[in-house]
């Protein structure tokens, strides 16, 4: 159990929390939710004692151990990645690493002695006999192969770096598990096994996430930022959307009676105030009319860009051709002999573990890349867009929001265009006038997603778009493609984008690609899929060796 008691933050001016009191009982997993910038990542921080709060205090149930999900990709470099998990468990890490320089002492006192029995007493307790093993199922869950466990951290990809420091937080049974974006970095298979590891976690969670189909499998309760508050609610995060929409609806249909009421009044007073026969009545109802409140509605922290993607033509019979397309990059095969033909009304999710198949086969259809052999052709109807997944080069200016919009603008539009665009995708005020090279992540991604908008595309190319968005934009983005009626070719780790966006689904394996004309969940569920990926990666295996 973890509690916040009269929690007050402020920066400056902007207060984030004011007087929050809240709970966190054992057993249940929490989704904290809320715009960016809200302060959820802050609060986690207050709740582990890395950030002090300006008032008030943490509570943690006696002997509890809290776990944190570490953001320092850098901070264990210099430890195996077997070590690294292990030092999750601060106090069993110690007592393993004093009792094994006890054992390699080549003169072992009486003292020795029984300091090492005190150790094996603690060790035993803490399940110390049983930590390489459950690190080696956290690291295999997480998929982390057998032949990194012994590297140095410094000697992984930043990817993997990742999953160990999950790993780590997840290692040791803790009381309090403290995450923040677990799934980043993550495959859909290994979002799947941490689904279940939290599912079927026995004490306390508080999750911050960006993944709506993780929180709805994994949540009991929504702790939602939101007006300097934190409000909880049963129930996963669909429940929560309903619930907090009926709650907002019913809050406008009081407020809206309340102000019938009122003019029905204020229209009865003016008739009749000045009729002798009716000046009691119209008396009365002045009494009525100073009784009635308005409740304030306060302003939410919460905003949904504009994304609505409008082709400037309908796409033709014939959209992209690929001919046994093959790539290698820096020496090593990313694409195979890809050959796949797009139909009319396709919107394809490509899948699988290896990104930068997806990312490499998107570049090549954009004009990025140069393929080793093979060919594709668009359709001479198709006007193709492109949503890279890296986009730093697009920002890599002294421009500003209106100046780097009209790059992309129709040449007779002009700076109130932008702005009015720039408006519907949260750029408001003096905001249009930032300069492109300070943007955060989010930003960026809302800048780049305006350009694709402009560009009255038939074809949309997306590369992880959702990667650095808040949940209200890429609800606001997940709508907007459900309802684009073109062609889509999409990656994405966020299974509710997926499932709600893609009719076909195209795996890209080491051995071949699986392509199936059905929804996401359906494709999940499918024993013949299964099998063949498994023909496929053990034929890939036997050619290679």
């Amino acid at each position: 159990m973890i509690s916040a008691s009269n929690v007050t933050l402020s920066y400056g001016k902007r207060v984030l929390f004011k007087d929050v009191n809240i709970k966190f009982t054992h057993g249940n997993c929490y989704g904290l939710i809320g715009a960016n910038g809200a302060g959820k990542s802050t609060f986690l921080k207050i709740l582990s004692g890395e950030v002090e709060a300006d008032k008030g205090e943490i509570v943690v149930g006696q002997r509890e151990r809290i776990a944190v999900l570490r953001q320092d990709q850098f901070a264990f470099d210099e430890e195996t990645v077997f070590n690294t998990v292990i030092m999750g468990h601060k106090r069993l890490y110690e007592v393993m690493a004093e009792r094994e320089a006890i054992y390699a002492k080549a003169d072992f006192s009486e003292e020795d002695g029984i300091r090492s029995a005190e150790l094996e007493g603690e060790f035993a307790e803490m399940n110390g006999y049983e930590a390489e093993s459950e690190a080696a199922v956290l690291l295999n869950g997480l998929g982390i192969p057998e032949e990194l466990r012994h590297k140095k951290m410094k000697e992984l990809e930043g990817g993997d770096k990742v999953r160990v420091l999950l790993a780590q937080a997840l290692f040791g049974n803790p009381d309090v598990l403290l995450l923040d974006e677990p799934t980043n970095h993550l495959d859909l298979k290994s979002i799947a096994w941490l689904e279940d590891f939290l599912y079927r976690f026995p004490n306390t969670v508080i999750v911050v996430s960006h993944d709506r189909h993780f929180l709805n499998q994994v949540c009991t309760h929504v702790a939602d930022i939101d007006f300097g508050r934190i409000q909880v609610y049963v129930g996963n995060y669909d429940f929560w959307y309903q619930a907090s929409q009926l709650t907002l609806k019913q809050k406008q249909d009081d407020n809206r009676k309340v102000t019938d009421k009122a003019n029905e009044l204020k229209e009865f007073i003016q008739r009749f105030s000045s009729n002798a026969s009716k000046a009691k009545q119209a008396t009365s109802r002045k009494r009525l009319l100073e009784k009635l409140t308005i409740e304030d509605m306060p302003v939410s922290s919460r905003k949904y860009p504009y994304v609505v993607f409008k082709p400037e033509r309908p796409c033709g019979d014939i959209i992209l051709e690929i001919q046994g397309l093959s790539k290698e990059i820096d020496g090593v095969p990313v694409l195979n002999d890809l050959t796949l033909t797009v139909r009319k009304g396709d919107k394809i999710a490509f899948v699988g573990g290896n990104s930068l198949a997806k990312t490499t086969l998107f570049q090549i259809l954009a004009g990025e890349l140069e393929p080793d052999s093979g060919s594709f052709r668009w359709g001479v109807t198709i006007t193709p867009a492109y949503f890279p997944k890296e986009n730093s080069a697009y920002f890599d200016n002294d421009l500003n929001l209106i100046e780097w919009l009209g790059q992309f603008s129709p040449p007779a539009e002009g700076e109130s265009f932008a702005r009015g665009f720039l408006g519907r995708m949260l750029f408001s005020g003096e905001e249009a006038m930032k300069k492109i090279s300070v943007l955060s992540g989010g930003e960026r991604v809302r800048c780049m997603l305006s350009k694709m908008m402009l560009a009255g595309a038939n074809t949309l190319i997306l590369d992880e778009p959702t990667n650095h968005l808040d949940l209200e934009s890429i609800t606001a983005l997940n709508n907007g493609l459900i309802a684009f009626p073109e062609v889509v070719l999409f990656s994405s780790h966020d299974h509710e984008f997926v499932s709600t966006v893609a009719n076909r689904i195209v795996e890209i394996t080491p051995g071949g690609i699986i392509d199936r004309v059905m929804g996401f969940e359906e494709y999940l569920g499918d024993g013949e899929v299964a099998r063949i990926r498994d023909e496929l990666f053990h034929g890939h295996r036997e050619l290679s060796l």
